[in-house]
This record gives structure tokens, C-alpha cells and sequence, in this order.
């Protein structure tokens, strides 16, 4: 399969597996917890006022999350664009166990029935009226210290929280590992310390704007963000770490951008 393969088509044309995946993405074949990490699919719908994101809508939750999660693969995390470029759009986070789990999609896909049917609307929606303006994948590792999906508690319960999406874009490779190490060794621990909720840390193995990462973070509203990235930036440890020679931002960030998404109701996350 080519990267092109990877990346293009329907949703459920990169992001099935087949039967022989694990059942669930925090377990080996054998059934016994993965020491590995996880490797994220970060889909962007854009969309435009109409019937889209109806569309959209009805073959995320009908079709595309019901077949991911026959074929072993959960949680989904889908979420509507609340501030952030280009609204409206749609973001669907997918966990993998392994990169052999996205390989073996077009047969999967070929094989479910139920998701054919489910999904023939959005699949056969014709160029006049497009299922979507354009979309964008990311194809991320997760870090080291964060190595799968951390499902907030707000989700089980199913109370109001919101979600921050960031990516961190760096100068170079070289610099991308630096920052990399600055959140593995140190960083994510102050995080979890003032009260920052990660949902997940990815690395960009195949996408736009590399090389970066990006992660995710999650809060009751936004006047819980504005206080936790508060008692995060007066943090003494975050103060000496982010000012050390060869960590700081001038550094080894060009760039930061964020977008803060709501879930939807059928979301996982």
C-alpha cells in the first residue's frame, strides 16, 4: 500500500482493520496489555453550512465508529470545531495497536457489509454535493510516557467538557527530538501536576506542516483552561525547564497553533 493509498478516500478506507485486529487497542492478539504505544489517525473535515455536515454527521455515528469499534478499534474520539481555522469542521481522533493494523484496511472495508450500507450515502454522494469540502490526515506516534488514549472521566459520565488540540511545529528534525524529550522527561509530569488533562501526545509520522506534534487536553469549560494554563505557566519546574539553553521556545518551536473542539454526543472521548 502506498502513502497515497493511506491517506485518501473515505474515512473507513483508512481507518478499518481487519478481524484479526486486537480487541482493543490497549491489547496484544494474545489478549495481554501492549507494551508498546499507540499510532493515531487525526482526520480534519471541512465542511461548509448545508447539508454536509449533516452528511458528515450521520456517517461518523452510523456507519464509520460502529464498524471501527466491530473491528476492535476504540476508543473514537469525534469532535466539532468550536474556535480554531475554517469552521465548520469535524476532527476524528483513532487509536491503532501497531501500524500493521492500518495496513490491512481496503480489505476490511471490502468485507464489512453492514458498514457499506450504512455508509452508502456518504460514500456515494456526488461531486455536485460533495460529503465534505476537503480533509486532512495526520499519522502520529504516541510519546513514550503517553502511550495510549486517556479517556476523561467527563466522558463516561457524559458531562460537558471541552478539548484543546495543539501542535507545536519545529524548525528541524533535530529539534522536534529535543522537544520531544523536553515533554517526555519533564514536561507531561508538570502537566498532570497543575491540573492539565491529557487525552493524548503524538509525534507526525505522515502530514502537513512537518516536522511537529501535536497533542490534546481536556477541561470541564474554558474558565477551568484559563485557570490550569495559569497555575501551569507560574509553576517554578515549568519556569527553569522552559528557560534552559536548548529547550526554549526560540529554540525549538516556530510555530504553536490550537483549535478548541466540543464532542459530539456519540463520541468516546
Amino acid at each position: 500500500m502506498t502513502r497515497r493509498d493511506l491517506l485518501s478516500g473515505s474515512l473507513a478506507a483508512s481507518v478499518l482493520v481487519s478481524s484479526s485486529a486486537p480487541g482493543d487497542s490497549s491489547e496484544s492478539p494474545g489478549g495481554a496489555p501492549s507494551a508498546g504505544r499507540d499510532y493515531y489517525e487525526l482526520r480534519r473535515y471541512q465542511l461548509r453550512n448545508g447539508p454536509e455536515p449533516r452528511l458528515v454527521e450521520n456517517y461518523l455515528r452510523d456507519a464509520a465508529v460502529p464498524a471501527l469499534n466491530r473491528a476492535g478499534i476504540k476508543p473514537v474520539g469525534v469532535f466539532s470545531g468550536m474556535v480554531g481555522p475554517e469552521n465548520p469542521a469535524v476532527y476524528v481522533l483513532i487509536p491503532y495497536p501497531s501500524l500493521g493494523a492500518i495496513t490491512t484496511v481496503q480489505r476490511a472495508l471490502a468485507q464489512d457489509g453492514e458498514y457499506q450500507s450504512r455508509a452508502s450515502d456518504y460514500l456515494n454522494a456526488p461531486a455536485s454535493q460533495p460529503a465534505y469540502t476537503r480533509f486532512e490526515a495526520w499519522l502520529l506516534e504516541a510519546f513514550d510516557t503517553a502511550p495510549h488514549i486517556e479517556v476523561p472521566p467527563a466522558a463516561a459520565e457524559n458531562r460537558s467538557r471541552i478539548f484543546e488540540l495543539r501542535t507545536y511545529e519545529n524548525p528541524s528534525e533535530k529539534a522536534n527530538l529535543t522537544k520531544l524529550k523536553m515533554f517526555n522527561t519533564a514536561e507531561i509530569s508538570i502537566f498532570r501536576r497543575t491540573g492539565l488533562r491529557p487525552v493524548f501526545f503524538g509525534n507526525t509520522l505522515l502530514g502537513s506542516r512537518m516536522p511537529c506534534l501535536t497533542y490534546m487536553l481536556t477541561f470541564e469549560n474554558l474558565a477551568e483552561r484559563e485557570r490550569n494554563w495559569g497555575i501551569f505557566g507560574s509553576d517554578p519546574e515549568w519556569k527553569t525547564l522552559s528557560t534552559t539553553p536548548g529547550y526554549t521556545d526560540p529554540e525549538i518551536i516556530t510555530n504553536i497553533s490550537n483549535a478548541f473542539l466540543s464532542p459530539t454526543p456519540y463520541s468516546q472521548i
